[in-house]
């Protein structure tokens, strides 16, 4: 792991954008789509960080948009857009034709109330597998009573003639062999469509650029699907994936209280800057840290917001922490800049990429003028 605490050209707080490290996953993917024949596209739900198009570009076939804002911004890639959302209004179908190549419906009402609009645009529905992979339920799809995608039992009977593919997203950092699993139940509950159909689009949650997980089997796995349904154009769609341990985020020490044990107060936030941290929970790795008295001196790490809960977790350290150390959470460039908020005020870390070179480039600083422009 890159120590970038000691960078004083980077500001604090900071998103650090490490290049290498992304054009590494990026390479991991490429070789997947060319032994594969599958073909990777950026979910900007997970990492929709625009600066970085143009690295991603040569490796990518395009990204995939939750909403008009995000099909918008996808459009500054310059490739392929495709499109899905729990429902779409009038108005977002009058944006998105202009904008995406496929798009998907969540029901079969919104195909119809739609379809004539968006002559000339590959449609799809997105389909609910029933089929459980995601082991925390806020991000599962497939949990009983789901509001996302249609069961096999309501396509039943239904002319579904002009629909071109089928969506399906279940998984949640999940290894080659839930996509293994999650095929064969699209099989099994939708076998009979996948014939008719151009494309089929397996979403997110593929986690294939973290360390241990088995390449290989994917590949072969998508190779055999592929095999049975050579009429597909078989689509993947990870937002963390892409950029999975690709860069850390800066914060500084500001003050050290006392209550049963050191805190340290940082200039970041959790509910602002890390919401995971308290949604999932998950507890994010602090560079040269360990577990609760791992090493000599323990401190319950808070964020600088009046949230009585903003705190992170209990970590250890090798030396007493003072106000003015840096501290470096690694792996926070996949959804956590995208769910990041003004809450407080508190300052909004400030969004840079370290160059292949080791040159530090700064792309953003927030300002005042960014908060007040929020709600009014």
């Amino acid at each position: 792991m890159t120590d970038l605490t000691l960078r004083r050209d980077i500001p604090s707080p900071c998103y650090v954008l490490e290049e290498d490290k992304l054009i590494h996953n990026l390479m991991l993917m490429k070789r997947v789509q060319d032994e594969s024949g599958v073909r990777i596209i950026l979910a900007l739900k997970g990492f929709s960080m625009w600066s970085s198009f143009n690295i991603i570009k040569p490796y990518l076939h395009g990204a995939t948009a939750s909403s008009v804002w995000e099909a918008k911004l996808a459009a500054k890639m310059g490739k392929e857009i495709h499109a899905y959302s729990p429902a779409y209004k009038d108005k977002d179908i009058a944006e998105l034709k202009h904008l995406v190549n496929h798009i998907s419906f969540n029901s079969i009402n919104q195909w119809h109330q739609h379809r004539q609009a968006l002559s000339g645009i590959s449609m799809g529905l997105r389909i609910n597998p029933e089929h459980q992979e995601a082991d925390t339920p806020l991000y599962d799809p497939a949990a009983p009573g789901s509001r996302l995608g249609i069961r096999a039992s309501e396509l039943a009977s239904v002319d579904i003639t002009g629909i071109e593919g089928l969506h399906c997203h279940n998984l949640c950092e999940c290894d080659s062999y839930a996509t293994a699993r999650t095929l064969q139940a699209i099989e099994t509950r939708f076998g009979d469509y996948l014939p008719k159909m151009k494309w089929l689009n397996l979403g997110g949650g593929h986690l294939m650029t973290k360390k241990g997980y088995d390449l290989a089997h994917l590949i072969s796995t998508l190779k055999q699907f592929k095999a049975r349904f050579p009429n597909l154009d078989v689509i993947l769609e990870p937002g963390s994936a892409v950029a999975w341990d690709t860069g850390p985020l800066i914060a500084e020490v500001v003050d050290i209280v006392e209550n049963e044990g050191k805190i340290a107060i940082l200039d970041i936030s959790a509910t602002a800057h890390m919401p995971d941290v308290l949604e999932m929970p998950y507890r994010p790795t602090i560079l040269q840290a360990g577990e609760e008295n791992e090493k000599a001196y323990n401190y319950r790490i808070g964020g600088n917001s009046c949230l009585a809960g903003d705190v992170i977790d209990l970590y250890s350290f090798d030396s007493p922490l003072q106000p003015g150390d840096r501290v470096q959470f690694e792996d926070m460039m996949h959804y956590t800049m995208v769910k990041t908020t003004f809450f407080n005020g508190v300052e909004h870390p400030s969004i840079g990429i370290l160059k292949q070179n080791g040159d530090f480039e700064l792309i953003r600083q927030f300002t005042f003028e960014d908060f007040a422009g929020r709600l009014s």
